[in-house]
């Protein structure tokens, strides 16, 4: 059941590194869900992945810790951070995008 909205935030992660063709994207995926966290996670054509992510402020900063860490098979080099607009489309669950480039 989703948490009411006045209790979310929502922060965007942009990581950096060999963090494309990896699994990274499902990794997010994971982890999140194990936090209880909502949102998406997508590849950008800069070879970074964006993820937004909804929920608890301290959800939120034990998943950066996960995102920093990544998949055994990336190399995370730099992982920023930008708090978003809560947009409760991505308040049920996290999701893979997929660009249509």
């Amino acid at each position: 059941m989703p948490m009411p909205d006045e209790h979310r935030v929502a922060r965007t992660y942009y990581v950096s590194g060999s963090v494309q063709g990896v699994g990274y994207r499902l990794f997010a995926r994971r982890m999140a869900e194990a936090l209880g966290v909502t949102g998406y996670a997508k590849n950008l054509r800069d070879g970074r992945v964006e993820i937004y992510a909804l929920g608890l402020a301290e959800k939120l900063d034990s998943l950066r810790r996960k995102l920093e860490q990544g998949p055994p098979a990336a190399a995370v080099w730099e992982v920023t951070e930008e708090p978003a607009q809560v947009l409760p489309r991505y308040g049920e669950e996290f999701s893979i995008e997929h660009e249509g480039w």
